[in-house]
C-alpha cells in the first residue's frame, strides 16, 4: 500500500493517478472474487469499526472503511496478494440515501461487487460464479433464448448456427425441444444450460464451459452430448430442483421461503415508487428539492409523498423503517433510480407509440420549434397516423420527444429529423405528409425542410399550418391602414394603465364588475378576441374607471393619459365603430381556429371551414358596416358621447400647372371616408389574404376531395376514374405506386352502394372499410388522406408542457430526463396501459444484484 500523504487532502492530480491506478488494477481483476468464492466455502469473521479501522475477513479479504475518504480492500489468493484502494467520496448529506449502483454487499460467504449496470444473469457469461439465490432463479426460470435469431453468422468455413438445432429428431421422426441448449449471440457459441450450471469438478466438454463453436460437427456433438451420462445426471437434478423450488420443498426450503417472501417486499416496493413516478411525471411536477434525505425539510415531492405513504402503507412504512435504522445500503429512492425509472416507462409508452405507426404503416410528421429557458432551441417531433387498433378508428397525433437543434437552417432541422426518423426505425418512404409553420426554414421551395424530404419522398404532401395561416392573415389586416395599426395600441394602452397600479387596478375592479381587461397577445392574433370583448361590452364603465383615474392618481403623465383615453379614444366615434367591427371579425376566426386544432381534423372539414370564413367576410363586407354603426350608436348614446363620425378639416390639394382647375375635386362625407379608407380596405385583405393562404388546401382537395362520402355519390363513373388516376399519379414514385387506379374505380363504385347513406364521415367510411378487409386500395387511400396534417397545434401544445417541465428553477436537467417526462406527461393515456411486471423485469435485468431481488 502507497504511503499515506504528508499533506491532509490529496490534490487533483494526485487523486487522478490513484484513480487511474485502480481503476487499471479493478480491470485486471475483474471476476476473479467471483470463480474464488464459487469454488469454496469461506467462512468470513467480520469487524466491522466506523471510526476507520476497517473490516477483516478471516485474513483473506482485508476491507478497510473509512467512511471519510477511503476503501481500502486487500485481498489474498492462494499466495497471491491483490491491493485494491477505492476511493469512496460518501457526502455527510446523501450517506443514508446510497443509489444501488453505489452499492458493496458483505453479506455472509460472498463479497459482491458491482462493476457494472448492464449484467444479465441470463447470459451464459455469467455463469460462473453465481450466488444460491441466482441459482434458483435460474433454474426456476430456465434459460431464456432469443426466437428471433434464425441463423447465426458464417465462420471462416462458411458454416454458421441455426435455430433448427434447438430441435432434435428422434427415430419415428419425432421431434423433441432441447430446452437445454443455449445459443449467446455475444459469443456466437451455444452451451448446455444444465452441464454448465451444475457441472462438478473439470468441464468433460465445451458446452459447459466455454462454449462450442465447431459448427461442422455441431449436430454430432449434440446427440453425442445429449445421451451422456453426465448431462442426464445434471438433466435430472435440474427438473427436480425446479420442481422442489415450485413446491417450496428444497432442503433450505425455510431460507428459500423467507427469500421469496423478501423478493416480494422488493417487488411490491418497486411497483409504488413506480407509481410515484408516474403520478408526478403525469402531472408535470418536480421530484426534488434541495435535499433528497427522508424526514427532512426542503427534500421534495417526490421523498414527501414516500413519507405521506408510509403513514397508511405498511410496505411503505417498513421500507422508512429499514431506512432509518441503516438495516438497507440499498433503498432505491435516490435521484438516479427516478431517473432511470422514467427512462423505462418513457421507453415503454415509445415502443407502444412506434408499433401502432408501424402497424398503420402511413404517418406524416409536424414539426416546430422554440427556444427553452436555458436558450437551446429545441424543436418538438409530432407523428401524424390512423390508429387501426382503437375502436372506433381514429387519428393520433403522438408525442416522441424534443429535438436540440443548433442550426436553424433548412438543412439542420431536416438532417436532426431524418436521423431522428432513422434511430426510431420509421421509415422515411412511408412518410405521407409534412405539417410546419409558415417560417421560410420550414415551408422554402428550395431550401426548407419540406423541400428536402419532398426530393427523396415526393408522397410527403405539405401543409402549411391552418391557424398559423389564419394569424398571419389576421396580422396582414391590422397592418393595411394606419387607423388599424393605431387601433390596438389603445386596447394594450388602456390594460397597460390599469395594470401598472394596485390602486388604478383596484379603481378597475370597482367599477368593472364582469370580464376582466386582458393584455394583447404578441403572436397568437386570434386570441386578441379576449382582450378586445372586455372593452366591447363594457365601454361604460371601462371609461368610468379611466375618469377616476385621472382624477384621483398623484402622477400627471397617468392623469393625462387616462383623460385622454376616456375622453378622446373612448369618446371617438370611430373608435366605437371600429371596436365593434373588429369583436365581430376576431370572435368568428377565433372559432375557425379553434375548430382547425383538433387533432382529428382532416382536409375536407378544414376547407369547409376555410371556405365559411370567406363567405362570412363577403357578406361582412356588404352587411357588416351598417351593422357595426347601429350597435355603435347603442354604445355611444349610453355613455353620453355623440352618434356621429367626427368630420375632419379637409386638406386641400395643390394642384399641378398641368392639371385642369375645371374638374370637380371628390369630398367624401366622415362615414364615406371610414368606409372607403378603413372598412373596406381590411375586409378586402382578409378575403385576398385567406385566399391565397389556403390556395394549398384546394389543391389537395382535387386530390382526395372525391374520397368523402357525400362527394364519392355525387360523382358520375367518369370523373370518378380521372380523380382515381389522379390520386394514382401523386401517390406514385418511380415504380411504386400505392393505389391502382383501375382497382381503386371498381372497389369505390361497389363500395358507394353498400355503404349506408346516414355515414357521411370519411372515419365511418374508414370503419366500414377496416371491417370488411376487401377493398384494399379504397382503405389505403383513405388512410393517407387521414394521415395528411391540417395545422401544427399539436407541436404548440407540448411547447405548454416543455416550458412546465424546463422552468427557470429547473434549467439544467438532460435531455434524456426532460424527453422521459415530457412523453410522461403528454402521451398518459398509453402511461395508464404499461405492465408494471414487464417493467420491473427490465428494470432487474440491468443488474445482476437486482435480478436476485426481483425476479
Amino acid at each position: 500500500m502507497p504511503p499515506k500523504s504528508l499533506y491532509k487532502y490529496k490534490s487533483g492530480a494526485m487523486k487522478l493517478k490513484k484513480k487511474k491506478a485502480e481503476n487499471e488494477l479493478i480491470k485486471s481483476q475483474a471476476g476473479a472474487i467471483f470463480s474464488y468464492f464459487s469454488k469454496q466455502s469461506t467462512t468470513s469473521n467480520v469487524d466491522a469499526n466506523v471510526d476507520g479501522d476497517g473490516v477483516n475477513l478471516d485474513g483473506d479479504v482485508d476491507v478497510d472503511v473509512n467512511l471519510d475518504g477511503d476503501v481500502d480492500v486487500d485481498v489474498n489468493l492462494d499466495g497471491d496478494n491483490v491491493e485494491a484502494n477505492v476511493d469512496v467520496n460518501i457526502d455527510e448529506d446523501d450517506d443514508a440515501n446510497m443509489d444501488e449502483d453505489d452499492d458493496v454487499n458483505l453479506d455472509g460467504d460472498n463479497v459482491e461487487a458491482n462493476t457494472g449496470p448492464n449484467i444479465d444473469i441470463f447470459d451464459p457469461r455469467m455463469w460462473d460464479g453465481l450466488n444460491p439465490n441466482m441459482i434458483n432463479v435460474l433454474v426456476e426460470k430456465g434459460p431464456k433464448r432469443d426466437l428471433t435469431i434464425k441463423k447465426g453468422p458464417r465462420d471462416k468455413f462458411g458454416r454458421r448456427f441455426s435455430s433448427t438445432m434447438y430441435t432434435r429428431t428422434l427415430e419415428n421422426k419425432a421431434s423433441c425441444d432441447r430446452d437445454w441448449l443455449v445459443y449467446s449471440k455475444e459469443l456466437d457459441k451455444i452451451f448446455c444450460f444444465c452441464c454448465k450450471l451444475f457441472k462438478d469438478g473439470i468441464s468433460k466438454g465445451c458446452l459447459d464451459d466455454e462454449g462450442y463453436a465447431d459448427w461442422k460437427n455441431a449436430s454430432a456433438r449434440l446427440k453425442e452430448h445429449e445421451v451422456s451420462l453426465e448431462h442426464m445426471k445434471n438433466m435430472k437434478q435440474w427438473y427436480e430442483m425446479r420442481k422442489r423450488l415450485n413446491v417450496d420443498a428444497t432442503i433450505d426450503q425455510v431460507a428459500y421461503a423467507q427469500y421469496k417472501k423478501e423478493k416480494e417486499y422488493w417487488k411490491q416496493v418497486i411497483f409504488r415508487i413506480i407509481s410515484l413516478i408516474k403520478y408526478l411525471a403525469k402531472h408535470g411536477i418536480a421530484f426534488r428539492g434541495t435535499k433528497e434525505k427522508l424526514n427532512e425539510k426542503s427534500n421534495g415531492n417526490f421523498m414527501g409523498l414516500v413519507e405521506t405513504f408510509g403513514e397508511y402503507d405498511p410496505i411503505i412504512k417498513e421500507h422508512i423503517r429499514r431506512v432509518k435504522h441503516d438495516d438497507l445500503r440499498v433503498h432505491y429512492l435516490g435521484h438516479n433510480i427516478q431517473n432511470e425509472l422514467i427512462l423505462l416507462l418513457a421507453d415503454e409508452v415509445r415502443l407502444e407509440i412506434i408499433k401502432n405507426i408501424k402497424q398503420a404503416k402511413y404517418y406524416s410528421i409536424i414539426l416546430d420549434c422554440t427556444p427553452d429557458v436555458s436558450h437551446q432551441e429545441q424543436m418538438t417531433l409530432i407523428v401524424r397516423y390512423v390508429n387501426v387498433n382503437s375502436n372506433p378508428i381514429k387519428v393520433e397525433e403522438s408525442f416522441l420527444g424534443f429535438l436540440i437543434v443548433n442550426d436553424t437552417t433548412g438543412k439542420g432541422l431536416f438532417d436532426v429529423t431524418l436521423e431522428e426518423l432513422e434511430r426510431l426505425g420509421l421509415d422515411v418512404d412511408d412518410m405521407r405528409g409534412q405539417g410546419y409553420d409558415n417560417g421560410s426554414n420550414m415551408k422554402g421551395k428550395h431550401q426548407g425542410v419540406q423541400s428536402r424530404f419532398s426530393k427523396i419522398n415526393p408522397r410527403a404532401f405539405y401543409t402549411p399550418c391552418g391557424c398559423h395561416s389564419l394569424n398571419l392573415t389576421l396580422c396582414d389586416m391590422a397592418n393595411t391602414c394606419t387607423k388599424c395599426k393605431t387601433f390596438f395600441g389603445i386596447i394594450q394602452r388602456i390594460y397597460t394603465i390599469f395594470a401598472n397600479s394596485t390602486k388604478r387596478w383596484q379603481i378597475l375592479k370597482d367599477n368593472v364588475k364582469g370580464l376582466t381587461l386582458k393584455s394583447l397577445s404578441t403572436t397568437r392574433w386570434e386570441s386578441r378576441v379576449e382582450s378586445v370583448k372586455a372593452i366591447r361590452f363594457q365601454v361604460a364603465d371601462i371609461r368610468e374607471a379611466l375618469l377616476q383615474v385621472g382624477e384621483n392618481d398623484d402622477d400627471p403623465l397617468i392623469q393625462s393619459a387616462a383623460d385622454s383615453l376616456a375622453n378622446t379614444e373612448l369618446g371617438d366615434f370611430s373608435f366605437l365603430v371600429s371596436i365593434v367591427i373588429w369583436y365581430e371579425i376576431l370572435a368568428k376566426v377565433n372559432i375557425v381556429s379553434k375548430k382547425l386544432q383538433s387533432k382529428d381534423m382532416i382536409l375536407d372539414v378544414a376547407i369547409k371551414e376555410v371556405n365559411k370564413l370567406i363567405i362570412f367576410f363577403k357578406e361582412f363586407r356588404e352587411t357588416g358596416l351598417a351593422n357595426s354603426i347601429k350597435e355603435a350608436k347603442e354604445i355611444a348614446i349610453k355613455i353620453g358621447v355623440d352618434p356621429l363620425f367626427p368630420q375632419r378639416r379637409q386638406i386641400r390639394r395643390k394642384k399641378q400647372f398641368d392639371e385642369s382647375s375645371s374638374e370637380p375635386e371628390v369630398i367624401l362625407s366622415a362615414e364615406e371616408n371610414f368606409k372607403v379608407n378603413y372598412f373596406l380596405v381590411l375586409v378586402d385583405q382578409a378575403i385576398v389574404s385567406l385566399e391565397a393562404r389556403f390556395e394549398q388546401y384546394k389543391e389537395y382537395e382535387k386530390i382526395f376531395g372525391f374520397l368523402f362520402p357525400k362527394k364519392l355519390r355525387e360523382l358520375e363513373e367518369t370523373k370518378l376514374k380521372s380523380r382515381c388516376y389522379l390520386l394514382q399519379d401523386a401517390l406514385k414514385y418511380g415504380e411504386n405506386s400505392d393505389i391502382d387506379a383501375d382497382e381503386l374505380f371498381l372497389e369505390l363504385k361497389l363500395f358507394e352502394t353498400f355503404l349506408p347513406r346516414h355515414i357521411t364521415s370519411p372515419f365511418d367510411a374508414l370503419a366500414h372499410l377496416q371491417h370488411d378487409n376487401f377493398f384494399p386500395n379504397a382503405l389505403i387511400a383513405y388512410r393517407v388522406m387521414l394521415t395528411v396534417p391540417v395545422t401544427v397545434a399539436s407541436a404548440e401544445r407540448s411547447f405548454s408542457k416543455l416550458k412546465l417541465l424546463k422552468s427557470y428553477l429547473r434549467s439544467t436537467m438532460t435531455q434524456e430526463r426532460l424527453n422521459g417526462l415530457a412523453i410522461l406527461s403528454i402521451e398518459d393515456d398509453i402511461l395508464e396501459n404499461v405492465d408494471y411486471e414487464v417493467l420491473v423485469e427490465k428494470f432487474a435485468t440491468k443488474n445482476a444484484k437486482r435480478a436476485s431481488r426481483f425476479v
